[in-house]
């Protein structure tokens, strides 16, 4: 009777890359060689959502990572030198931030550590809702010029921030390039020294140090796999600042992607057809034969009701009576949509942004603390200056709108009432009436507008500057076309006769000839170069304190892709160890290695090397056959840590009769009773001394089960969960386990599976589209039977798999 349930197999149209198994649900996403991003239930197999590749985010995913709540996935991207974090429940993209290297792998961990400190900033942490109202939530996109966030809303934002207790995501990448980002979001240090490619990489839970596996070029230009642990002190040591600071910066981060994703809304609000009235003026001033300013005849329609022929055909055919009205109601619409947003959006985030920043500050000047991890308050001053410039540029924008709103209103009745006497139409008695008022209003309008012929034209030559919010929008460096008039405002007056106010730090600057978009990006820039110095600090203080080369690459495996090799790491968090899973087929094909190492990399552990034997047979007491058969030699295909207590392998009978695949859970215990001891020589690699590695016998009971019809190879586990998915060497053929039950009797699988169906069909009910109730739906009907998921075992034969198999290998 073989171990461990089979619950769901699928032949998948692209090879997978990467897997990973979700820390809280019965999840598992796959990455695959096309870019996509798939996540699929427990049950079944059953897809929840895909995310596609796009030439925004990039196609080439090199590495999978879950937020320790299981409520956000990061990977990363090769072709774009991109890390994305992506929310579960909706498969929308929440934030992407560039890498300076292509990253290769990537950890995420939460922290175990606990002290009086930390909870009573973990109690405490929310204050900010006391003091700051709720941000309002996005609207959807207006249009689809939004590339990648079209249906973002700011509680999916929101989400990034997670739980308060710190979290870890570990980056490595060529060159020895590491990085460590504080809830996922936040660069807290940045790592210098490591040598090689990094290929696995594990923080410990209480953050004393860092594994890091890396391939190294030797001497003779040959890879080879060596072993790194990282001396991360400050971290553990400072953990209470640790966490008060990043969770600060996490808040700013989250808040400046709010910011951003604001005014992407508002410049969406900013439709193009607000400058069809410039683009029009522009072409009849390019193509009229008069002498005559435009401006000129405008007023000479304001004051004599007389038009030229030039400015009527302009009028009456390129605008027209209906035109007009559309487009007045457009921007009254859009400038008010705008308004809205500058309001309820910006003004809200970036008040905000500045409390949080003064909050940063005030711990900047608590030295004592601090100082060790980099915090700098002059930098952080800049930023709240930078904020303030945001926030004053966003009011002027406000004024702005204000102004033009009752420029445009009173401009277009005029000339809606001037269009209709051309036409010789009707005009209402309401829009008859024109006080003097009304006329020097409009007046004003056409010379404040319509100014002197060669200030007709931006500086690229292409249309009126009749329409001035539009400018504020532009991302781009130049100056305002149009900058706000300021003449006669008493307050910038008194300010540039005053020379103890001039250069106040106590006053914000305004840069009146810059855009919105301008200011929000060198804003941007300010808080990031605030940002970056702790992580230059933290990194420094992270020094190296064990280097051990361990083995060189097999010719064997160059063609295996690189995210699924060994050796595998591990965290212990109770035993507070660091556990590296590796083999050596070249050199002793039949044996599965284990390196242990303390996480306070001054503490001596004993029993540091060790090796499993693999030359056993399966040995099931319940199955006479399986003990009459004689002793089979296996070699170590993958081996994953199922728990901190058992490994999980896939085995490959070596004798060429039997190639059989087997998945298996070895138990740790009798390996770890080994007592004799392993003197490293300094000067050689592991493989060179592996002769003296202490070896134990293979234990395996009937924790096993062979993999039939499958040419098996790689495997991932969830020892919380208790669940794991086999993958086969073409990387498409896919079955998934419970692990912690066995296959019932024909009858039992009967009733299981027409229980199951019924289960299967409520899950693909409750998971159609890629709504919340997608994922939460079907976890509950998981949690219902059991925790395991269950679900009806694909209706294939295992010929059929096979073959499709053979098909695709060929």
């Amino acid at each position: 009777m073989p171990a461990f349930r089979q619950v769901g197999e699928k032949q998948l149209p692209n090879p997978v890359l990467c897997m990973a198994w979700s820390p809280k649900r019965d999840l598992i996403a796959l990455a695959n060689t096309t870019g996509e991003l798939l996540l699929h239930r427990l049950a079944s197999f059953q897809r929840v959502w895909s995310l596609p590749p796009s030439e925004y985010t990039g196609k080439e995913i090199t590495a999978l990572a879950w937020r320790p709540d299981g409520k956000i996935l990061a990977f990363s991207l090769g072709d774009t030198k991109q890390v994305v974090l992506c929310g579960v429940e909706k498969a929308e993209i929440l934030h992407v931030f560039p890498m300076q290297n292509p990253v290769t792998c990537m950890h995420w961990m939460e922290v175990v550590e606990e002290s009086s400190a930390l909870s009573s900033f973990y109690s405490s942490e929310d204050e900010s809702k006391l003091f700051l109202p709720k941000l309002p939530t996005l609207p959807k996109s207006y249009s689809t010029t939004s590339k990648i966030f079209s249906e973002e809303k700011s509680d999916e934002i929101m989400n990034l921030l997670g739980e308060v207790r710190l979290n870890i995501l570990v980056l490595g990448g060529d060159a020895g390039f590491v990085e460590l980002y504080a809830y996922g979001m936040y660069k807290i240090a940045t790592l210098t020294g490591v040598s090689g490619t990094c290929r696995s990489l594990s923080l410990s839970s209480d953050l004393k140090s860092l594994s890091v596996i890396t391939e190294v070029r030797s001497a003779d230009n040959n890879p080879e796999i060596c072993y790194i642990q990282l001396d991360t002190g400050l971290l553990s040591d400072c953990l209470p600042e640790v966490t008060r600071m990043a969770r600060k910066f996490t808040h700013i981060s989250t808040l400046l992607q709010y910011l951003h994703l604001s005014l992407t809304c508002m410049c969406e609000a900013w439709e193009d057809i607000l400058m069809q009235m410039d683009l029009r003026l522009t072409k009849f001033v390019q193509e009229k034969n008069t002498s005559t300013q435009v401006q000129d005849e405008f007023l000479e329609l304001l004051l004599w009701g007389q038009s030229s022929p030039e400015l009527q055909a302009l009028l009456m055919n390129l605008l027209t009576v209906k035109g007009l009205k559309k487009l007045g109601q457009s921007i009254e619409s859009s400038y008010s949509s705008i308004q809205k947003l500058v309001i309820s959006h910006l003004q809200s985030g970036s008040e905000a942004l500045l409390y949080h920043l003064s909050e940063v500050k005030g711990m900047s000047l608590w030295k004592q603390k601090f100082e060790p991890l980099g915090l700098d308050s002059a930098a952080i001053e800049g930023a709240i200056t930078a904020v303030g410039s945001f926030s004053l540029k966003a009011n002027e924008l406000l004024q702005v709108i204000d102004k033009s709103t009752k420029n445009f209103k009173a401009f277009f009745r005029w000339l809606y009432v001037a269009m209709l006497r051309m036409s010789e139409e009707h005009v209402p008695p309401e829009l008859n009436k024109m006080t003097q008022k009304d006329i020097a209003f409009v007046a004003d309008f056409l010379s404040e507008h319509f100014s002197e012929n060669e200030e007709l034209f931006d500086r690229k030559g292409k249309y009126f500057n009749v329409e001035r919010v539009g400018q504020y929008l532009k991302d781009e460096d130049e100056d305002l076309v149009s900058p706000p008039n300021t003449k006669g405002n008493q307050w910038l007056k008194f300010l540039q006769e005053s020379t103890h106010l001039k250069e106040s730090p106590l006053l914000f600057p305004s840069y009146p000839q810059k855009s919105l978009h301008f200011v929000k990006r060198m804003m941007e820039g300010v808080i990031e170069q605030c940002l970056q110095k702790p992580a230059e600090v933290i990194g420094k203080s992270v020094k190296q304190a064990v280097f051990l080369p361990l083995y060189t690459v097999p010719e064997s495996s160059e063609n295996t892709p690189r995210l699924f090799e060994l050796p595998s790491l591990w965290n212990d968090k109770k035993a507070k160890m660091h556990y590296v899973l590796f083999c050596m087929p070249e050199i002793s094909p039949s044996k599965l290695y284990l390196l242990r190492k303390g996480t306070d990399p001054d503490r001596h552990i004993p029993n540091s090397v060790m090796s499993i034997d693999l030359s056993h047979h399966l040995d099931n007491p319940d199955d006479d056959a399986a003990a009459a058969q004689p002793n089979y030699v296996y070699s170590c295909l993958d081996a994953r840590f199922y728990d901190d207590e058992m490994l999980t392998v896939v085995l490959q009978g070596s004798e060429e009769e039997n190639r059989r695949r087997v998945l298996a859970q070895l138990p740790l215990a009798s390996t770890l009773s080994c007592e004799t001891e392993f003197n490293w020589e300094p000067n050689l690699r592991l493989d060179q001394q592996s002769g003296a590695i202490p070896c134990q016998e293979l234990v395996l009971g009937n924790q096993w089960r062979e993999l039939e019809s499958m040419k098996a190879q790689f495997v991932a586990v969830n020892g919380i969960r208790k669940v794991a998915c086999v993958l086969s060497a073409n990387l498409r053929h896919i079955r998934v386990f419970e692990m912690d039950v066995e296959d019932e009797d024909d009858e039992g699988a009967e009733s299981q599976n027409a229980s199951a169906d019924q289960d299967g069909l409520e899950t693909s009910m409750t998971s159609q589209g890629q709504g919340e109730e997608g994922v939460e739906a079907g976890d509950e009907a998981g949690e219902r039977r059991g925790g395991g998921g269950g679900g009806a075992v694909f209706q294939k034969t295992e010929e059929q798999l096979e073959s499709e198999e053979a098909l695709e290998l060929s």
